[in-house]
């Protein structure tokens, strides 16, 4: 079982059943074709099919219309010259651009297609008009994509070509970019790697000629991790490159500043540890917002998301534990002013009022269920939901049922 958890969930509790077998019934229909085209807004609990609290459907294109098993990551680009927006999809099988300008037509541009065998696991981040993009199919290294090809594409859907290929490591789980800085960092590599599955650094400057500028190996197997220019609280780090890993077991901090030597600040663990998956600093960096993707499975818990102190890096606490109304397995989450959008496997996403977050006061502020048939705590539903739009709209994306795209209601 620890051999699956490794990898960030149970493949074994994922594959037990096929993608049918999870996947709602309504996919494939004719309403589901109609809500593609027409805004839904969230009336009475329910936008057409989902549950809802708050937020709109605006759209949604399905995994067939990808030619694709399942889903996983995702993200989104805004063409500064354009003004357009643009949801961008990990699949099994490579990643999806959609042009999500238009709410009234969704448009599928085409697929970039995976490198090696087809993988549950892709990861994508974007920097300087160039998406960066990782799997755990071996020898996939990183693949870079200039998305301004999507500006003007005749006859969609496509298949696109990567314009670089970045080799330094063979599989890797994720993918984090400190864009101030023009540095990626590829984490979740091979244990037995020159960094021990901890991160590479690479150069990203030059997007199109990734450059190798290091590693950090101290402590150990990284899952996942957030890298920003320091300007928090701790006046001691104003400036600096710092690096939050979640580590399996404990959730690390380190100055990796300077790439030929990066330096471990400290360490924090939490009670009832299972697997610490992922985390998301407040705007101000005064407070670490942390998932454990199995708790819920091994300790009964309801969503937990767990909130450390980090205004001492050198000594950092847990500061609050707030616990979801379902109980379904947390994921990925992002934070956007006083909101934490949670990707929130069968339950949807959900956003958390964290404006009181100082006086330990988080209530769940809205949601949007995609995975209507059950909020058990199980591997299905969103994987990833991307809330940094200019013009509001959130990308979802369902490991079942493909991308949604939804508003929050007015």
């Amino acid at each position: 079982m620890k051999n699956y958890i490794f990898l960030g969930f149970s493949i074994l509790l994922f594959l037990g059943c096929s993608t049918e077998d999870v996947k709602p019934e309504i996919d494939g229909s004719d309403q589901e074709t109609t809500l593609l085209s027409k805004v839904t807004p969230c009336e009475n609990g329910m936008a057409g099919l989902y549950p809802c609290n708050g937020y709109d459907f605006i759209g949604r294109i399905p995994l067939v219309d990808f030619n694709a098993q399942s889903g996983n990551d995702s993200w989104g680009w805004t063409d500064t010259t354009t003004g357009k927006e643009y949801a961008l999809m990990g699949l099994d099988n490579g990643v999806a651009f959609i042009d999500i300008s238009d709410e009234e037509n969704l448009l599928y541009l085409g697929k970039l297609p995976g490198i090696g065998e087809p993988s549950s696991w892709r990861d994508i981040k974007v920097y300087k008009d160039h998406a960066f993009i990782v799997s755990e199919s071996q020898g996939a290294g990183m693949q870079v994509f200039d998305l301004t090809k999507l500006r003007e594409v005749a006859n969609p859907p496509i298949t696109f070509t990567r314009d670089a290929q970045y080799g330094g490591f063979g599989n890797a789980h994720n993918i984090v970019i400190n864009e101030a800085t023009g540095f990626a960092y590829v984490v979740g590599t091979a244990r037995n790697d020159q960094f021990g599955g901890g991160a590479h650094f690479i150069n990203i400057q030059d997007p199109k000629n990734p450059i190798a500028a290091g590693g950090y190996a101290e402590n150990g197997y990284s899952h996942d991790a957030q890298v920003v220019t320091y300007n928090g609280p701790d006046s001691d780090y104003t400036g600096r490159e710092i690096y939050v890993g979640s580590n399996e077991d404990v959730v690390i901090i380190a100055d990796v500043t300077d790439k030929d030597n990066p330096i471990n600040i400290s360490r924090v663990t939490y009670p009832n540890i299972e697997y610490t998956h992922q985390g998301w600093f407040t705007d101000d960096q005064r407070y670490f917002l942390l998932g454990d993707e199995l708790d819920e499975i091994e300790r009964g818990f309801k969503t937990r998301t767990l909130i450390f102190d980090f205004s001492d890096l050198d000594n950092p606490f847990k500061h609050d534990t707030y616990l979801g109304t379902t109980s379904a397995i947390d994921h990925n989450g992002y934070v956007k002013g006083d909101e934490y959008f949670l990707a929130n496997y069968t339950a949807g996403l959900r956003v958390l009022d964290i404006s009181g977050v100082a006086n330990k006061s988080i209530s769940e502020a809205g949601f949007f269920d995609t995975y209507p048939i059950s909020d058990n705590a199980q591997f299905s539903g969103v994987w990833n939901v991307y809330p940094y739009f200019a013009s509001g709209k959130i990308v979802i994306s369902d490991i079942n049922s493909g991308l949604f795209i939804i508003r929050k209601s007015n």
